[in-house]
């Protein structure tokens, strides 16, 4: 999938890099990519994802007293396991929602259903967890997802403006290369004369 990814994004570069009117194809695609992340579909994928999430919390908090009670000499090791499943579910859950976006644009449904099976991964995960523990670790994951999600918005929106940069430089450079040579063919047909 990262390499289908890179592939595509390498020939979107490519494409605008190549076309003499950079700018108004970097502002279609990027008009096309902010289309894409409000579709209805991708809208509805993401909220399905986190409604899922808040339905499955009140069942581990559940599941998290239960062991809590039953074993009360595992509350640190609880703690020490709920510590790493949220390390974990915070990477699943960037993990699933950057996929789940990415294949939204071309396929909702696909999407939508590896973003609920991930979800439901990462909810079995964290059942072993205390109450206290469970709390944090919902607390961690949401700010973990919305930082990766902010902060994948921000790299995906600067890598845009890079590559329109580069893309008006290298037509700037193009330009000025190809007035060069027109004149030196202009010097050689005085110099023929």
């Amino acid at each position: 999938m990262k390499a289908k990814l890179l592939l595509v994004f390498g020939l979107v570069v490519g494409y605008v890099l190549g076309a003499r009117a950079g700018r108004e194809r970097y502002d279609a695609l990027a008009t096309r990519a902010r289309g894409a992340w409000r579709n209805p579909r991708v809208v509805r994928a993401r909220s399905d994802a986190a409604r899922y999430a808040k339905q499955q919390a009140p069942v581990i908090r559940a599941r998290a007293e239960a062991v809590a009670k039953a074993a009360p000499g595992a509350i640190a090791e609880g703690a020490k396991v709920t510590a790493t499943a949220a390390r974990d579910v915070a990477d699943k859950t960037v993990t699933a929602t950057k996929s789940a976006t990415d294949k939204t644009v071309t396929a909702a449904k696909g999407a939508a259903d590896k973003t609920v099976t991930a979800a439901k991964g990462a909810a079995d995960k964290t059942v072993t967890a205390a109450k206290g523990a469970a709390d944090k670790t919902v607390t961690a994951a949401k700010g973990a997802a919305d930082k990766a999600s902010t902060a994948a918005r921000r790299t995906a929106d600067r890598g845009v403006k890079a590559a329109a940069q580069t893309a008006s430089k290298v037509g700037e450079a193009r330009d000025q290369a190809l007035a060069n040579l027109d004149d030196i063919g202009d010097l050689d047909d005085d110099d023929s004369r």
